[in-house]
C-alpha cells in the first residue's frame, strides 16, 4: 500500500488501527493471512487459502503474499536478534505503534 491513494490506510496500519484503514473485504482477508503467518504460520489452513481464492486472489498472489510475509518476518527477527534499529531519518516520528512490541500480558514473563 504505497502512494497518495493509500496514504490514510497506510498511516492507520502504521498506527495499528486496522479498522480505521478502511480495507475492503479481499484486502482485509489478505492482511489477516499475513498476520496468521506472522503470529502462527502453522495455523494457516486450507480453508483460509480457499477464502482468499473466493475473494478473488489468484494462487500466484496468495503465494507472493506468503513469501513477502515470511521474508519480512525473517528480516525483523534478524534485526531483533542483532539489535539493529532503523536510522532516525527513516522514522522521524519514532517507531510506528504497529511495530512496537505489545505490552506484556499479566502473569507472563519475557
Amino acid at each position: 500500500m504505497q502512494g497518495e491513494a493509500y496514504g490514510k490506510a497506510a498511516q492507520a496500519l502504521r498506527d495499528g488501527d486496522i479498522e480505521a484503514a478502511g480495507l475492503d473485504g479481499p484486502h482485509r482477508l489478505l492482511l489477516d493471512f499475513a498476520a496468521t503467518i506472522t503470529r502462527h504460520a502453522y495455523r494457516v489452513t486450507d480453508e483460509q487459502v480457499q477464502g482468499l481464492r473466493d475473494a478473488g486472489w489468484s494462487d500466484g498472489q496468495i503465494a507472493e503474499a506468503a513469501y513477502v510475509a515470511a521474508l519480512f518476518n525473517l528480516f525483523v527477527r534478524l534485526a531483533d536478534t542483532f539489535g539493529i534499529e532503523p536510522p532516525a531519518m527513516y522514522e522521524p516520528d519514532g517507531i510506528p505503534k504497529a511495530a512496537s512490541p505489545p505490552p506484556a500480558e499479566a502473569g507472563t514473563s519475557p
